[in-house]
Formats: structure tokens, sequence, C-alpha cells
């Protein structure tokens, strides 16, 4: 609902989470948080992209996302279109110069008493990620 008010909204902050991947292929991790198929993987049960408006579908719910800023095998920014204008979850990647190893940061909006579980469901679908990757 973009016509909404931001005083309509509850007050959240963001929140930002690292999770190394040190042996996944840029590639292959991209195209995992990047496309429709990707993920449909890990991140819903379905997901399916129609004109930059990304929608996901789980067991009993629907939301949609807007893409909006994309940097090849660097970050992907989307906007829920049901939430507050200035919040959005992001997925940047990092490769770490001395290790080499390649790490996946989540930042979003949570509701301060709401952040915990926000950070739980995170790692619960990150888990999932990781299997699909074969780490």
């Amino acid at each position: 609902m973009r016509g909404k008010n931001t005083h309509m909204y509850a007050a959240k902050e963001k929140f930002n989470i690292e999770y190394v991947f040190s042996t996944a292929s840029k590639n292959s991790l991209w195209n995992c948080l990047s496309t429709p198929a990707g993920l449909s993987e890990w991140f819903a049960d379905k997901v399916v992209m129609e004109n930059g408006v990304f929608r996901f579908y789980w067991k009993n719910h629907v939301s949609e996302a807007e893409l909006l800023q994309t940097v090849p095998y660097i970050s992907m920014r989307f906007h829920w279109l049901d939430e507050a204008p200035e919040t959005y979850f992001e997925f940047c990647l990092h490769q770490t110069e001395l290790t080499n190893d390649l790490t996946l940061e989540v930042i979003d909006f949570a509701e301060p008493s709401e952040q915990a579980d926000a950070v739980s469901l995170w790692d619960t679908q990150i888990k999932t990620l990781r299997r699909k990757l074969g780490i």
C-alpha cells in the first residue's frame, strides 16, 4: 500500500546479520539471491517476477516486493509493498581479502520487540540456503 502515510506503520529499526559462505561459489550464491528460481529454492515456496515486482508465495500467504536496486554479484535491495517506504531488505555479498571467504550480509528492518524473531527466521532461511548450495 504505497499511498499510506508513514505514521500508520509501527516503528522499525534496521539490523544487519552476516553469514560466511566460505566454500560457496559466488555465481551459485548470487543466483539463489537474485532470480525467482533461486529464491524459490530457499526463501519462499514460489517466487514470480513481473515488471520489477517479486511476488513471494508461502503456504497461506503472498507478499509483493519491489526490486529497488541491484548491483550484479554485489547487492539486491527489495521493498515490501505493504511496509513503510523507508524500509527494505537487502542481500550484500562481500569477499574477505585476507581469507577470500564469501560473506552474505542481510539487512532488514523489524520492530525492536520482534528483532530476535526476525534474526531467528533469517537464520532458519539461511540454513536452507546452505543446504541448497551443498554447504
